[in-house]
């Protein structure tokens, strides 16, 4: 199906088109479209063009209007003040313009990009043969979202995980395994991720308490890096079960977080190593690093330590070891030449700034981005306890990820078990849907924040059925399903010539902003203006509830069904915008 022309673009062309003619000079002028108060649309662009061409706003106003033809779209336009124009819709337009979004199936009106890009996104990175702990979780929720969101916009993205999984530890952990060879065997049968993280902490504390304490293990571990970074085959093989092992583990917790990641997409620090000696040959020639006290540096100008002295990006230590700047670079190199991509995306702790805008800044004067290959960094901020600080348990110990998950599942799970009986949920459905409203509430709390700001984390508020959190929405979505359910005979169905309620016009005037407010998350990487969109709609779906029966025997059928038809379209538009931000609407709660 075509895309639908929203009510915004539509009294946006009208008014564009009458300024033109009431003010040639002016070109295409913008009238400065907002939702109003007062009217359903107010245009305030006229004061500032009459003022460029020296006429007089409230004429140049009167002129407009003199020139709209009312009636099919817009039923009322006035002038008001000092030349602000006041718009009102013919209730028949608000309709027409939801059916349309009606029949488009789950696109809901919203277009496909007809030029699509290809843009990487690098998020949701965790460490080998360490455990996940809140750190990791704002860059797996933002990244999965904007993925989704992306996508289904049209781009062709590329997801990316960048694990740690090179380093110096592994010399320590190799060298331990080598001694004790049956210390990751399994004795048949599949492994669960928390067994698997259970064996990859008992190996590193015991390899750290030996390497500690024996001098001459920590001389092999050390050895057995430099056998690590040349490919030696035994060497290799043993990092590759450490790595496999941690996957296991990583899996169950995205698993958990009802997250999609693909074996082909993980691509950690180890996939680039074959590129590094290039990279740091290639900016040496071209003279964008140059050697610093044995060391391969870029410089910039602008970026000094509290000394005030430069500090610059180390891309390969003097001791001939690459910095995480070697293996950043290299990977842009193959995103950009490899993947083709426009655009590449970072979702990575704000902390991370300074190295990122150091990277992005050596790979444009090297040319390997410019005016059409960009990058950004989607920076994020901290996870907070109540106390405003970062988050930690009482022992001051960072909070594993896994627990903070399960305490959320456990929480959603009683508040879904409280109202149980009066919608009759199995207990199977129960426990599904206590981990559907945990997780989408952890979710929630995360993308109705903006990314750069810190957020405190209180289970006690995402999993309330009152106020912004994800099951409101679920509740809403679920409230609407019972009422299709109910309807019995009573089928949705559009009816224009029907007059709207002012609640049922407010509702069918937001529902109709759905695909300009995914085109603007898209182009910002903004999920929270999505949430907040979706927040906006339940509620004024409460407000509609409470002045407008849908089922009733007093209504004419033709109400009934335009009321299910309205109804049945704010739940297809929760629905789809609560996926893209990867958040689960059960069918009942």
């Amino acid at each position: 199906m075509a895309s639908v022309t929203s009510l915004t673009a539509s009294v946006h062309q009208r008014l564009a088109d009458a300024l033109s003619a009431a003010l040639p000079e002016a070109g295409s002028a913008d009238p400065l479209l907002r939702r109003s108060d007062r009217a359903d649309f107010q245009a305030n662009g006229i004061l500032a063009l009459a003022k460029k061409a020296k006429a007089n706003p409230r004429d140049l106003a009167t002129q407009v209007v003199e020139r709209i033809t009312t009636g099919d779209v817009i039923k009322d336009i006035e002038v008001s003040g000092p030349g602000f124009l006041n718009i009102t819709i013919t209730d028949r337009a608000i309709t027409e313009n939801l059916a349309q979004r009606y029949a488009d199936g789950e696109r809901l009106g919203v277009p496909v990009t007809e030029q699509p890009g290809t843009t990487v996104i690098d998020y949701a990175q965790p460490n080998v043969a360490k455990e996940m702990h809140v750190g990791h979780l704002r860059s797996a929720v933002i990244g999965d979202a904007v993925v989704q969101i992306l996508e289904f916009t049209g781009e062709s993205v590329v997801r990316r995980h960048h694990i740690g999984d090179w380093g110096t530890q592994f010399g320590m952990l190799i060298q331990y395994l080598i001694d004790h060879p049956h210390e990751l065997d399994h004795k048949g049968g599949e492994v669960s991720g928390e067994e698997a993280m259970s064996n990859l902490n008992r190996l590193y504390k015991a390899a750290r308490t030996v390497f500690d304490s024996d001098e001459e293990f920590k001389t092999r571990a050390r050895r057995r890096v430099v056998d690590l970074q040349a490919g030696e085959p035994e060497t290799l093989a043993m990092w590759q079960k450490f790595v496999d092992e941690s996957k296991i583990y990583f899996y169950s917790v995205f698993d958990k977080l009802d997250m999609e990641i693909r074996d082909a997409d993980v691509v950690g620090e180890s996939g680039y190593n074959d590129m590094l000696d290039e990279t740091c040959r290639l900016l040496e020639e071209s003279g964008v690093a140059v050697r610093s006290d044995g060391a391969l540096c870029v410089f910039f100008d602008d970026v000094k330590g509290p000394d005030g002295n430069p500090v610059p990006l180390i891309v390969k230590k003097s001791d001939g070891g690459y910095g995480y700047a070697a293996t950043d670079l290299s990977a842009i190199r193959d995103r950009v030449f490899n993947l083709k991509a426009n655009t590449l995306l970072y979702v990575v702790d704000a902390r991370q700034s300074l190295h990122f805008k150091m990277v992005f800044e050596t790979a444009r004067r090297a040319g390997w981005l410019n005016d059409d290959v960009k990058a950004h960094q989607l920076a994020f901020g901290t996870v907070l306890g109540k106390d405003g600080k970062p988050f930690k348990t009482r022992e001051g110990e960072t909070v594993r990820l896994v627990d903070l998950l399960d305490e959320a599942i456990d929480r959603a799970t009683a508040v879904v078990r409280e109202k149980a009986e009066k919608v009759g949920l199995t207990e199977q459905e129960i426990e599904e849907n206590g981990r559907y409203v945990g997780i989408g509430a952890v979710k929630y709390a995360d993308l109705s924040t903006s990314a750069v700001r810190d957020y405190k984390f209180d289970l006690d508020q995402m999993v309330s059925l009152n106020g912004d959190t994800s099951v409101y929405l679920q509740y809403a979505y679920a409230r609407i399903q019972s009422i299709l359910r109910k309807a019995g005979e009573a089928r949705p169905a559009a009816h224009p010539e029907l007059e709207l309620a002012p609640a049922e016009r407010e509702l069918g005037l937001h529902l109709d902003r759905f695909a300009e407010t995914i085109a603007e998350v898209a182009q910002e990487y903004a999920p929270h203006k999505l949430a907040a969109y979706l927040y906006h709609l339940a509620s004024l779906l409460t407000s509609f509830y409470d002045k407008c029966q849908v089922l009733s025997d007093d209504n004419p059928t033709e109400v009934v069904e335009n009321r299910l038809f309205l109804v049945d379209l704010t739940a297809r538009t929760l629905h789809q915008g609560m996926a893209l931000l990867g958040i689960r609407t059960p069918e009942r709660l």
